[in-house]
């Protein structure tokens, strides 16, 4: 079928647009969810009681052993527990439950990381917990985990185009229709591939962004710690 070189990018742009537009609200929220549930289990992983280790450590192992295509299957397709969901609630919950395995070991490390000197000379000058988090152990730990934290989020936009397979309207989806009804394969996947760089970029600029600040905030820590006459 002949087709006009430009035709896609005419015609289909709003509708990619707008399917770039619902992947960008199922990634941020699904990292939402799978950050605030995966700090939970790293502070059960780090908990001194054994039942909350052990189930931190079995959620872990069993969400990174699954695909996240059996994922979402599983919360669209069974009805689980009676409960039946919408495409983009079940893409929203299988994104967040595997994923927070992941954020799970990355907060874990980040938080084991802290150099617990660090820590004592806190207590020492007095530090009440509260003081002890904000000005130590998070700068610390932030600087630690947003590289791998970064990447993961990459990664969870990336494998969000899994979620065109129970018909939720994202970037990929809405691709399929455009060359379906154009045959122009090419043109539209370049297009969709320039949206998905765009926003992979976005994540990227926001990594630079952040290790500089936290790098700032970790030299300012160091210079009170100094001035206070307690160790680096």
């Amino acid at each position: 079928m002949d087709y006009e070189p430009g035709s896609v990018a005419r015609e289909y742009l709003p509708y990619l647009l707008e399917g770039a537009w619902t992947t960008l609200t199922i990634v941020a929220s699904a990292i939402v969810c799978a950050t605030l549930l995966g700090y939970l289990l790293a502070l059960a992983r780090l908990s001194r009681f054994p039942v909350l280790r052990t189930f931190a450590a079995t959620y872990v192992w069993f969400f990174r052993g699954l695909p996240l295509m059996l994922s979402l299957f599983f919360f669209y397709y069974t009805q689980p527990f009676g409960l039946v969901f919408d495409a983009f609630t079940a893409g929203l919950i299988a994104m967040s439950l595997n994923s927070a395995s992941f954020f799970s070991e990355i907060i874990r490390a980040g938080l084991g990381a802290v150099d617990r000197g660090h820590l004592e000379a806190a207590e020492s000058i007095g530090m009440n917990p509260f003081q002890k988090f904000r000005r130590v152990t998070a700068p610390e730990a932030l600087r630690l985990m947003t590289p791998p934290y970064i990447n993961n989020c990459v990664i969870m936009l990336k494998e969000s185009a899994q979620v065109s397979v129970i018909t939720v309207p994202d970037l990929m989806l809405q691709g399929q229709k455009a060359y379906n009804a154009t045959y122009n394969v090419t043109e539209t996947l370049g297009v969709v591939a320039v949206l998905y760089m765009a926003m992979t970029s976005l994540l990227m600029g926001l990594q630079v962004v952040v290790e500089r600040r936290t790098g700032r905030k970790m030299g300012a820590a160091a210079s009170e710690r100094m001035t206070l006459g307690t160790p680096a």
